[in-house]
């Protein structure tokens, strides 16, 4: 029995390795797809233990660095930025994390899936990070390597009459800075081990632990998670951020729906009594009738985007759907990456056809290229900036970089099985006629009036993605913190229930602005319809900035380039998911309220 380990980067990346332990004599388990995908590199462990027996002060290895070699520097160096940054090691013990467990305040107990390989305190005497835990963490402008860990294995005793053995329910650590007196014969029981701000002298640091075993059965094999999700830091606070937030859109979605049926059905009944001349002089969204289904400009590039949209929509609906169930949860390592992946390949048929039919009611005829498009932009623009950004990680020497085998399989994935469904989907939408608009266009189009500062089409773009995005930035900030910062992220219930509001708030806020430029006679509906509730990823991208320059600790054009080259993805797929919302919720809002004119 043996620990996989691997050490948090936090975006980071470097030519060199940490200069720690290493078990040379094992090989490294297979990863799935969403592992490699997330740069998740499990590594075996020289830490060694067997099951219920409890060991003292066993030395690993002692890492020597000599004053007059520039290559040990570079090693010392880089150890040191790393406890500069805060770095964490991450173990794994029977696929679950080894857990560094301590009080914060309020006297709450938090449980932590990852533990700092140092800490320092700077020149004014001022411990940083993990280094206020201990008075003994002193010495100015001095590194404190924590070099010795106690492991407490916690074990079920199982049932013998069901034939149920012991099982491994949890697993925490203590990890200290431990300076040996003996490196051969080690007891972990001396001062901590200070590392200088400048290298002078000849150092060792030998690395030990010390592991124990404790029966548990209270903690079922169940739920033996729990203890570790129950404990994460803010969970308090997005309880009630989303509670709050919950009852402010439900709130709001009432208020419009009220307001839009009842001012719709007057308009609607009213005209609908008037004669032929009286209605000549209404004014209003009722007077664009001949007008608000003529073709938007640049339909094929609309229609592509919106069956890419209906693509990821599907895709996210059942990934979310199956993690609220269990199948996803953090247990199953990048199985939520892999179910992403195997979805949207698989989601190649709608996207297709969506985008056909759509092309073809707006009137096009250029049905290859728009199957071409349908299949290759949106999905061509993020692999070519995500081979661009591992391209950076091969070069850099990060262990985050994808293998060239796995690329292969993303391409052989997309071209062999996504690309054939797309133009199956684009057949049959081909094959569709066209969606009939309930009443007729008009051959001459009618000129819009002048419209006011609020009706025109870039302030009520801009105002219509802050509602969507305000229901989103809470759970914004725990998956970003689970990205770039390898915090553990549980809450799929929550994040679900941000989906399905996401989805009535990009609704609601896209049909309300869209009825009031058609009420100032402003038919161009379509593409504003997507950029409303789509310009809600502009704000993403401004938290995005935001967070990276707040909460993140990364430096080096590499690094900030690789931040940023994959939060474009994220905001260029949320942009097409936003915006496919907006517009068919107001596809549907338009079809409906001009079905029921009595238009000669």
């Amino acid at each position: 029995m043996h620990f996989y380990t691997r050490t948090d980067l936090r975006g980071k990346t470097f030519c060199f390795r940490f200069d720690f332990c290493k078990d040379t004599d094992e090989r490294r388990p297979s990863e799935n797809l969403g592992q490699v995908l997330f740069g998740e590199r499990i590594e075996t462990s020289p830490y060694k233990f067997t099951f219920k027996s409890d060991k003292a002060c066993v030395k690993v290895c002692t890492k020597s660095y000599d004053a007059g070699s520039k290559e040990d520097k570079l090693k010392l160096d880089f150890l040191k930025k790393g406890m500069e940054l805060n770095y964490q090691h991450h173990w794994i013990v029977d696929n679950m994390p080894v857990t560094w467990c301590y009080i914060v305040e309020g006297n709450q107990k938090v449980c932590n899936p990852g533990f700092p390989i140092g800490c320092l305190v700077n020149q004014e005497g001022k411990p940083k990070d993990a280094c206020v835990i201990n008075a003994d963490f002193n010495k100015k402008n001095a590194y404190y390597i924590f070099n010795h860990v106690d492991i407490t294995i916690f074990y079920h005793s199982g049932d013998e009459t069901n034939g149920m053995s012991a099982r491994l329910v949890a697993a925490t650590l203590e990890p200290r800075s431990v300076k040996h007196s003996n490196d051969d014969k080690p007891t972990c029981d001396g001062t901590p081990m200070d590392i200088p701000a400048e290298f002078k002298n000849n150092l060792k640091v030998t690395y030990t632990y010390s592991i124990q075993f404790k029966q548990n059965d209270d903690i079922r094999w169940a739920s033996r998670w729990d203890y570790i999700l129950v404990s994460m830091p803010h969970t308090n606070i997005q309880w009630f951020s989303i509670m709050n937030s919950l009852v402010i859109v439900l709130f709001l979605s009432g208020m419009v729906a009220m307001i839009m049926l009842r001012t719709l059905h007057k308009d609607i009944a009213r005209y609908n009594q008037m004669d032929q001349e009286e209605a000549q002089e209404e004014s209003g969204w009722k007077q664009v009738h001949g007008d608000v289904f003529r073709p938007p400009r640049m339909g094929m590039l609309l229609s592509v985007f919106l069956g890419q949209g209906t693509q990821v929509f599907i895709m996210t609906f059942i990934t979310l759907f199956l993690a609220c169930l269990g199948f996803l949860s953090p247990a199953n390592r990048g199985a939520l990456m892999t179910c992403s992946v195997v979805l949207w390949v698989l989601l190649g048929t709608p996207a297709g056809y969506v985008s056909a039919r759509l092309y073809k009611t707006f009137g096009g005829e250029n049905w290859k290229t728009n199957v071409l498009l349908t299949a290759f932009l949106c999905p061509g623009i993020v692999f070519v900036d995500f081979f661009l950004m591992n391209l950076i990680l091969w070069v850099e020497g990060s262990s985050a970089a994808i293998p060239f085998g796995t690329l292969v399989a993303i391409l052989a994935l997309w071209f062999g099985i996504s690309v054939p469904l797309t133009f199956v989907g684009a057949y049959f939408g081909f094959k569709k006629p066209g969606i009939e608009p309930p009443v007729r266009t008009n051959q001459i189009p009618r000129q819009i009036p002048q419209q006011s500062f609020f009706t025109k089409p870039v302030p009520g773009i801009i105002m219509g993605g802050i509602l969507p995005f305000g229901c989103i930035f809470i759970q914004l900030f725990f998956i970003l913190n689970s990205i770039w910062s390898h915090q553990m992220y549980y809450m799929f219930g929550f994040l679900f229930l941000v989906f399905i509001i996401l989805l009535i708030t990009c609704s609601e806020a896209t049909v309300l602005l869209c009825y009031f430029h058609l009420c100032a006679e402003d038919y161009h509906w379509w593409w504003r319809s997507f950029l409303t509730s789509g310009f809600t990823a502009v704000y993403l991208f401004v938290y995005a900035v935001h967070y990276f320059f707040s909460k993140l600790q990364i430096i080096g054009v590499a690094s900030t380039i690789l931040y940023f080259g994959y939060t474009l993805i994220m905001v260029l797929i949320f942009f097409i998911f936003t915006g496919t919302i907006g517009f068919f919720a107001c596809f549907l809002f338009v079809n409906k309220i001009y079905s029921v004119l009595k238009v000669d």
